[in-house]
């Protein structure tokens, strides 16, 4: 009767956790022969699923107790540290990508944002929660970067609130696609890779996506060509363009806003251009260690200026492609 009911106790004290990875990323995780993997299971004690490799994004699936999830957390994040120290002089920071439903991101951000808030300041990480769900799904996507010992703690934090405040009603889980339509997204190129903007990601194109599409101009930077007449239709000729202005507000880590904005402001300039939105990056907040930034113009303008800024972080620590 007592191992019953330990065993429920357990089972209750069970927590599902959903990660979102890069292909790149899930390479490293899983190591040759799938070595690495087979040792965070054995050693963390957590159970971990990795979704199949057919999209450029994969979902890695944790159930565990708090402790031990936190345990595979911080193995997962180590890797991701150690192939950082081979490629970086100075270690940026860790960012990765938890899937939540939407009915349990409230208990993240708390009444006014006091929760996430608190968990910002006693981390000392970066947490940032996406405002739209993402496709065909009832999750958000919760970002949070920081050095090893930070985001573990956030991590656990999350955990805590997930397992304290269990998702309400049903929910649609997100599952990565491959290549969406291609006749409204923008495309653009970035490290020698074209990626199409799909919502808040960019997917990555197969070399024959790009045969049907016209000519591609103007630049963002070294290497990194973007449209100039806006998305093409695959037989060359433009889409016609939603006049519909809207807005969207993203938070990026005061530290990182430099890079945005540039040497007198050249860097922020070249992505408004290219994209056609209105940026503006609010002041520091007292005792916040984030910056509001608020881009405005056409869905696709909207799309195009938000990864352009993403791609601009990336490549300022280490070519690591962060979406919001």
């Amino acid at each position: 009767m007592d191992n019953n009911r330990t065993a429920k106790h357990e089972t209750e004290n069970f927590l599902t956790v959903r990660l979102l990875m890069q292909g790149k990323e899930v390479g490293s995780i899983i190591g040759k022969r799938g070595d690495n993997i087979k040792a965070i299971r054995e050693e963390s004690g957590a159970r971990i699923n990795i979704s199949d490799g057919t999209t450029p994004e994969r979902i890695v699936t944790m159930v565990g107790t708090i402790e031990t999830l936190t345990k595979a957390f911080r193995m997962i994040c180590q890797k991701f540290e150690d192939d950082l120290k081979q490629t970086c002089a100075t270690i940026p920071p860790i960012t990765l990508r938890l899937v939540v439903p939407a009915s349990q991101c409230g208990s993240i951000i708390g009444k006014g944002g006091a929760k996430i808030k608190e968990i910002r300041e006693s981390t000392g990480a970066s947490v940032q929660v996406a405002s739209e769900m993402l496709p065909s799904s009832t999750e958000r996507a919760v970002t949070i970067s920081g050095r090893l010992e930070s985001i573990e703690n956030c991590f656990r934090q999350i955990c805590q609130i997930m397992l304290e405040s269990p998702p309400k009603g049903e929910t649609i889980p997100y599952r990565p696609k491959m290549i969406l339509s291609t006749v409204h997204a923008p495309i653009i190129f970035a490290n020698g890779q074209a990626y199409q903007v799909q919502g808040q990601f960019a997917i990555p194109l197969p070399p024959n996506e790009l045969n049907a599409f016209g000519h591609l101009g103007a630049t963002i930077g070294p290497g990194v060509p973007v449209p100039t007449v806006g998305p093409l239709m695959p037989n060359g000729l433009q889409t016609n363009r939603s006049n519909m202005q809207t807005q969207r507000e993203i938070t990026i880590a005061n530290d990182l806003i430099g890079c945005i904005i540039g040497r007198g402001g050249q860097k922020i300039s070249e992505i408004r251009q290219a994209s056609g939105a209105n940026i503006k990056i609010a002041d520091l907040e007292e005792g916040s260690q984030d910056r509001h930034v608020t881009i405005s113009g056409t869905p696709e303008q909207i799309q195009l200026a938000e990864f352009l800024i993403h791609s601009r972080i990336a490549s300022e620590i280490g070519g690591i492609l962060i979406t919001h």
